[in-house]
């Protein structure tokens, strides 16, 4: 025998025997982790934490309540361009392996043996899946291991179709959006059928560092993710190229999306959400999806909100008024950025603006608001400001508008049909609730001025479960 020829025969016996401990080590490693690993009911049964939204009779929407923010959708109803956005930036070979990408993970050992490194090359779909449902992102072998045999186990269980809808429902895409339905709204303010192809490619590359490079925190690395998307989409197939440039030239629009609340019903929502977790306890409340229906009209409630903000407004301009909320140094403020900064502290209430005073003439003021308009507040917006002196005294009519506000003020303004008109937040406190006669039905309700500067949401939080760690959201 040449010595060719047994060198030859020696590698391979010496593969054959590596391949034999390596198989040898995976089936010890598997006897030890697969009791660990959840059960196939486990796996069956995963269900997404869907907070509880609250609505008027009529199915308008007045809260919702939960941890996380989430609009499920089914993989029929998800566009085709977003799932090959999410394929091409998170794992292209998602249908055509068995849950393991063997290949990702030889590179990621060729990585460790090079550079002594370990990273999270090699990591698909369904592993991410795993790992977020059941594992923790502690990057340990074991973890790595056990990642492999549940990706494996799932893809047993779950059709490809399920996974990915449970993965695009499931990922968290920063600001407290969890799947692609809630950050298309969050994020763009709109379904996730109507974005565009770069938003699209903007969402699928967020969840590599969803909390350091969204669109929000640092829009210049969300923006060269998105482009890389939009690349690999084109690389891919997915899309053409004059596809890929027109979307890689837009600019991002992206910013935050409060929930569109249909009708302000706040109080009689948190009354509801008490109620619901008295009864079914508050894992349910705030993550069993429960949509309640109230008897609420939101004619009558629309109604009684203005009727009642009016009434204490009124009430406000006949007891005088009381001064600026702050008097800031214009010496202070060195361009309109940091105004702007200032007044965004001061969040409107009762349908009240904050706005600074950039210039005051005889029967007129010049302001600005927190997103850089400015307006005039003209001499009837004013007069009736007369000093305040105490519950029954006030000051003469003023002469001139320099008598009531000076620049650098930081006031309330109402905006009206007439026009701009000073206010201030009101001191007294009043209720409003409507009452259906024949069933008692509660049609219209409002608590005081401003839910979230009223105490009721604090007294209800108090009169929650002793030693309940959960603090629910109102959007």
């Amino acid at each position: 025998m040449t010595r060719t020829r047994k060198l030859l025969l020696a590698g391979a016996i010496g593969i054959a025997g590596l391949a034999a401990l390596g198989a040898i080590a995976i089936g010890a490693a598997y006897v030890v982790i697969a009791p660990t690993l959840p059960s196939i009911e486990a796996l069956r049964d995963i269900r997404l934490q869907v907070p509880m939204r609250v609505y008027s009779h009529d199915g308008r929407l007045l809260a919702e309540f939960g941890e996380m923010r989430r609009v499920p959708v089914r993989f029929s109803q998800t566009p085709d361009l977003m799932i090959k956005a999410v394929l091409a930036a998170e794992d292209d070979r998602f249908f055509h392996h068995p849950g393991v990408d063997y290949q990702g993970i030889l590179r990621a050992v060729g990585n460790l043996i090079l550079t002594g490194e370990k990273s999270q090359g090699g990591s698909t779909i369904t592993m991410q899946m795993a790992r977020n449902f059941f594992l923790s992102s502690e990057k340990t072998y074991l973890r790595k291991v056990s990642e492999i045999f549940l990706a494996l186990r799932i893809e047993s269980e779950l059709s490809k179709e399920e996974i990915l809808e449970l993965y695009l429902n499931k990922i968290y895409l920063g600001n407290r959006a969890y799947g692609v339905g809630s950050a298309a709204q969050i994020y763009y303010g709109t379904e996730l059928s109507n974005l565009t192809l770069d938003q699209m490619a903007m969402i699928a590359g967020l969840p590599k560092a969803p909390s350091r490079s969204n669109p929000i925190a640092d829009p210049e690395r969300a923006l060269i993710r998105r482009n890389y998307v939009l690349r690999r989409m084109y690389e891919l197939g997915f899309i053409t190229a004059s596809a890929r440039e027109q979307a890689a030239a837009q600019p991002d629009s992206a910013r935050l999306h409060g929930l569109a609340i249909d009708i302000e019903g706040n109080y009689l929502a948190e009354m509801a959400r008490a109620m619901v977790v008295e009864r079914f306890g508050e894992q349910t409340a705030y993550t069993g999806g429960l949509n309640v229906y109230t008897t609420l009209n939101p004619r009558l409630q629309q109604s009684a909100v203005e009727s009642l903000r009016e009434t204490l407004l009124e009430y406000e301009r006949r007891h005088g008024y009381r001064g600026p909320e702050r008097r800031v140094n214009r010496a202070d403020i060195q361009d309109e950025a940091q105004m702007q900064e200032l007044l965004a502290r001061y969040p409107t209430i009762g349908g009240l603006s904050a706005a600074l005073v950039t210039a005051v003439g005889e029967r007129e003021a010049e302001v600005m608001f927190a997103d850089g308009s400015r307006g005039q507040i003209p001499w009837d917006g004013m007069s009736w400001a007369r000093s305040y002196i105490d519950g029954e005294r006030r000051g003469p009519p003023p002469t001139a508008a320099t008598t009531i506000l000076a620049p650098g003020n930081i006031i309330r303004v109402s905006r009206t049909p007439q026009g701009l008109r000073l206010a201030q937040l009101p001191e007294a406190e009043a209720a409003l609730i409507s009452i259906r006669p024949n069933d008692g039905a509660i049609t219209a309700l409002v608590g005081g001025f401003d839910f979230q500067r009223s105490h009721f949401n604090r007294v209800t939080q108090a009169q929650r479960q002793p030693g309940s760690s959960f603090k629910p959201f109102i959007y």
